[in-house]
């Protein structure tokens, strides 16, 4: 075919691969999405329907480009490409009954379920400083994640914190299930659960998508891996493309070891390394490859330049994050007179704390900036409140967005009245929406809050007539006239319009969302309220990044995944930063760190601009940094050419011939910290570091010309 004459011979080879297993090693800035379109391509012109093909990928945005190159290359449509919650949200309601739940569910955003689970740890009557209701959500997930669900962990619960966070499971689940909801977790769970238990379903659904192509294979979890195995284990047409140099969501369930066993799993892959980078330049390259090749849980690969050399790589020493900021400003300034807009540069960090000093050097220099941070928009108040009406709609049983709209704006419906219909819910075990449409049978309660709650259910019958198409025949299909009715009607619009807001902000944020959901009308064939909020309940960070803007982007190592800028700045390079402190006692967490490292300066085509400071507030104190033992690990070719300051702290504990050498297990004592014994020495001369154990309990890791550390004999 004509258009693979634009392919290099690897990249030729993952497209031409037709029947059975493959693993698609594609490095940063390597062409893996333009490789599965053209895959795409080469299957429909082989004989293989679009109907039979399934790409999945991690973010919308990723998914929306690839929608998109099929119809730039004119390759026929109908082939599912979409992430793998949206495909667990379509399979889950096409299969609900299968699956047991209620096809019309509610997809809870984060902030619901932080709603959720602070309701569970109360009804287990437990102690928020003892059970944090956010730490509780995360060990939730982690064990949906793996498939545990709260029955089976609760068998297996034999000591104390075990059983506790058993009962708090089984609380949440019962909290989701009651208001017909799932979460995140739970979509990829139930479609495992639902293939696993189900072989017709299996069989039907793999019949379908007899080609499975799955991107970023690197970033999926157990009960993803599941599903994919499920569904290709009855053809062997899996075609798996990802980079384990660029895992970095180990935090949220990713498990590496499913792209590095993928040949163990399928022992007839063809395993094709694209290896040639088309974004970065030589230089940055070369700083990536010796940096990631510390790490032992990888597959060798390298990075092959195509562009010509001259990339302006510094790693810069500041004072204080303050001198940070204002050096990372003038430099952008410097760059901006020289033709560069500021929509090519991109400044990352660690935490997103780490942006605030950056943001004031931005606007005392008068640079636009924007943050990438997109689920921000939609934990909004005026957002949620107006999600929550949309949500009702399509499902009555979603007690929380009921909560949530029931006297928003107010309408004299307090917490007597609400507690009162709960307990009359309850006792007739109905759900909370049923309650209200029986208030007049409700003895406990006055003539007044039953008007009261009676015109509230009378103007939610109304809206859910918008829904049905009742009222205007093509309201089902335009989501935003449902919303903007919605919200004139409901009261919200004027509420927000007397808030006293001088610049009605709020009001600019729900119109933005209305505007959203127009947008969503004339970009779908088949618009639907309850696919938008679908669309909304699964928005990413990196999903809000909006290329056209003239600003600056400032967003967090995580957030920039997928992404690419011409000039990128990464600030923080300290130990406890970068590497994160957590990561200090766990080797697949360093290295999960120094992945995260490795995608950000991947993601820069021609200046990357490093930099770290000599101190650092921290928890409101200005404490002495430490350099990244990362910055040591790129190499003296780097680290003594473009940073001379490095090799030039000040106010050291010893001078350079007293710097005392130590080794694994000895005892020391430090003024601060006490006693303690070393874990582990890394011989870096003039700048070498020990990790230290203390008997607190702490492990601190220090330079050793600085920490002061004195040698402990121990008879």
């Amino acid at each position: 075919m004509t258009y693979q004459n634009q392919l290099t011979p690897s990249q030729r080879e993952a497209v031409s691969h037709i029947e059975g297993p493959l693993l698609i090693l594609a490095g940063p800035g390597s062409g893996k999405t333009c490789v599965i379109m053209h895959r795409i391509a080469a299957l429909i012109a082989s004989g293989v329907k679009p109907y039979n093909i399934c790409a999945i990928t991690f973010t919308n945005k990723a998914a929306e480009e690839m929608r998109q190159r099929v119809s730039v290359m004119g390759i026929a449509t109908g082939s599912h490409i979409s992430t793998f919650h949206s495909l667990c949200v379509r399979l889950l309601r096409q299969y609900a009954d299968k699956a047991k739940i209620n096809s019309n569910f509610s997809v809870y955003s984060s902030a619901d379920q932080a709603k959720c689970i602070k309701q569970a740890v109360k009804i287990c009557e437990l102690d928020k400083a003892n059970f944090p209701p956010s730490k509780m959500l995360d060990a939730i997930s982690s064990l949906k994640n793996k498939l545990v669900t709260a029955e089976s962990f609760k068998e297996n619960a034999t000591e104390f914190f075990p059983k506790m966070l058993a009962r708090i499971y089984t609380q949440y689940q019962n909290i989701l299930t009651k208001c017909d909801a799932l979460d995140f977790d739970d979509l990829l769970m139930k479609t495992a659960f639902l293939l696993q238990d189900n072989p017709d379903v299996c069989s039907e659904i793999a019949n379908r998508f007899k080609f499975l192509l799955i991107d970023e294979y690197q970033d999926t979890n157990h009960a993803q891996y599941k599903i994919a195995k499920s569904l290709a284990s009855l053809h062997s047409n899996i075609c798996a493309a990802g980079d384990p140099d660029q895992s970095i969501y180990r935090w949220r369930g990713a498990d590496i070891g499913n792209i590095l066993a993928f040949e163990k799993d399928w022992p007839d892959a063809v395993v094709v390394k694209l290896e040639e980078n088309f974004r970065s330049k030589p230089e940055i390259l070369k700083m990536a490859d010796k940096l990631i090749e510390k790490n032992q849980n990888r597959k060798q690969k390298k990075l092959i330049p195509t562009k010509p050399p001259a990339a302006d790589v510094a790693i810069t020493e500041f004072e204080d994050e303050a001198e940070e900021a204002d050096g990372i400003a003038q430099k952008i300034r410097q760059l901006v007179e020289q033709g560069i807009s500021v929509r090519d540069i991109a400044v990352f960090y660690r935490v997103n704390s780490m942006s605030r000093t950056i943001e004031e050097a931005f606007i005392e220099n008068q640079i636009p900036y924007q943050i990438v941070r997109g689920t921000e928009f939609y934990n909004r108040k005026e957002i949620r409140d107006l999600l929550a009406y949309l949500k009702v709609l399509v499902n009555p049983n979603d007690q929380t967005a009921l909560l949530r709209i029931i006297n928003t704006p107010t309408r004299g419906i307090g917490k007597t009245t609400i507690d009162r219909i709960n307990v009359y819910a309850v006792a007739h075990n109905i759900s909370f929406f049923e309650a209200l449409g029986k208030v007049k049978d409700i003895e406990s309660l006055s003539a007044a809050p039953k008007a009261k709650v009676a015109v509230f259910v009378n103007m939610l019958e109304k809206f859910q007539k918008y829904v049905s198409g009742n009222v205007k025949p093509d309201c089902n299909q335009k989501v935003a006239v449902i919303a903007e009715r919605v919200f004139v009607e409901s009261g919200l619009k004027k509420s927000l319009e007397v808030s006293g807001d001088t610049e009605n902000s709020a009001l600019e944020n729900a119109n933005e969302l209305i505007n959203a959901a127009a947008l969503y009308d004339q970009q779908t064939e088949e618009a639907s309220l309850l696919d938008w909020l679908q669309q909304i309940s699964l928005f990413s960070d990196t999903d809000a990044y909006d290329a056209s803007n003239e600003r600056v982007s400032l967003m967090t190592l995580h957030a920039a995944k997928g992404l690419e800028f011409g000039n990128v700045f990464i600030v923080g390079l300290e130990d406890g930063l970068l590497p994160h402190e957590r990561s200090s006692t766990d080797k697949d967490e360093l290295e999960e760190e120094r992945r995260l490292f490795f995608v950000g300066i991947t993601r820069a085509k021609e200046g990357l601009y490093i930099s770290y400071s000599r101190y650092r507030t921290i928890h409101g104190q200005m404490l002495r940094a430490v350099p990244s033992q990362f910055l040591y690990e790129l190499g003296s070719d780097f680290v003594k050419t473009n940073s001379n300051a490095m090799q030039q702290q000040s106010e050291p504990s010893y001078t350079i011939d007293e710097i005392p050498e130590f080794f694994t297990g000895q005892a020391v004592k430090h003024e601060k910290f006490g006693y303690g014994r070393i874990k582990e020495f890394v011989d870096m001369g003039q700048s070498s570091i020990v990790v230290v154990r203390f008997n607190t309990g702490q492990t601190k890791k220090l330079m050793v010309k600085y920490a002061n550390l004195s040698k402990v004999d121990i008879q």
